[in-house]
């Protein structure tokens, strides 16, 4: 498999197991988590997501060492004594502004395409939404489009969360919606660190034709776009890995990946 493939699609899916519309209790998230662990997919980052408000549970159901997200959803960061023991690698903040860690964490600003241009301080990244339980929810492929082009330009990474449960762009009957794909956001930021508009591959909901523009990928654009999106939250840890087997775009040896990056 080529390596510009093979990078596209390395540490790409953090743990979302708590956040809808799975939502597991944290004990059998945990479980679900210390599975993959040990299954050790290169499509995951074996990094687990966890609000800041459920530190505390987290703290009485956790029996092994694990890489955390934060999600700030209460009113104050979390100070290194609450913290101790747990390697926190990044924190996701909302509202659109940074805020003061403390932390030797990388730090995620979400914001909406209408909130660009944004201020952040050096080494922060933003975050965008890419869906959620309505269809309101739902960037347009021309904002999501917009959002990745300002990150390329100002190179600033990004992480995605929401919405992204497939690899490519669907209908969904239920939602009355079109559902953005995991597998056409990795190639429209492809695009627009090659300076490209990343809007049509965005829109396409030809498989055919993504699967073949994932395989022709420059190994350099797959590193690039990669920099810029560092991963995306996703609610199931089998659903991405299922769909990219099912492309053809991974084999069900890990070794693949893991030899190829």
């Amino acid at each position: 498999m080529d390596l510009g493939a093979m990078t596209l699609f390395h540490s790409l899916v953090d743990d979302a197991g708590l956040f809808p519309p799975t939502a597991l209790p944290m004990a059998e998230a945990l479980r679900r988590h210390r599975a993959d662990l040990a299954g050790g997919s290169p499509v995951l980052t074996h990094r687990f997501l966890c609000p800041t408000s459920r530190l505390p549970e987290l703290r009485a159901h956790l029996d092994f060492p694990i890489r955390l997200g934060l999600i700030l959803d209460t009113p104050d960061v979390p100070s290194p004594a609450d913290l101790a023991g747990l390697a926190v690698e990044l924190v996701e903040v909302p509202g659109g502004r940074a805020v003061a860690l403390n932390l030797p964490a990388r730090q995620f600003v979400e914001v909406t395409a209408a909130q660009l241009p944004v201020d952040v301080p050096p080494g922060t990244g933003l975050k965008i939404r890419c869906g959620g339980l309505t269809a309101a929810a739902f960037p347009s492929a021309q904002d999501l489009g917009s959002f990745i082009t300002y990150c390329a330009g100002h190179d600033i990474p990004f992480k995605a969360t929401a919405g992204l449960h497939n690899a490519v762009r669907h209908f969904h009957p239920a939602l009355g919606t079109d559902r953005h794909g995991f597998l056409n956001l990795v190639l429209a930021v492809c695009a627009a660190v090659e300076g490209r508009d990343p809007v049509p591959v965005l829109r396409s909901t030809d498989v055919g034709e993504l699967v073949r523009l994932a395989r022709a990928v420059p190994d350099d654009t797959a590193g690039r776009a990669r920099r810029l999106l560092v991963s995306y939250g996703s609610c199931s840890t089998s659903t991405p890995i299922e769909d990219l087997l099912a492309l053809g775009l991974i084999t069900g040896a890990t070794a693949d990946v893991e030899e190829n990056v």
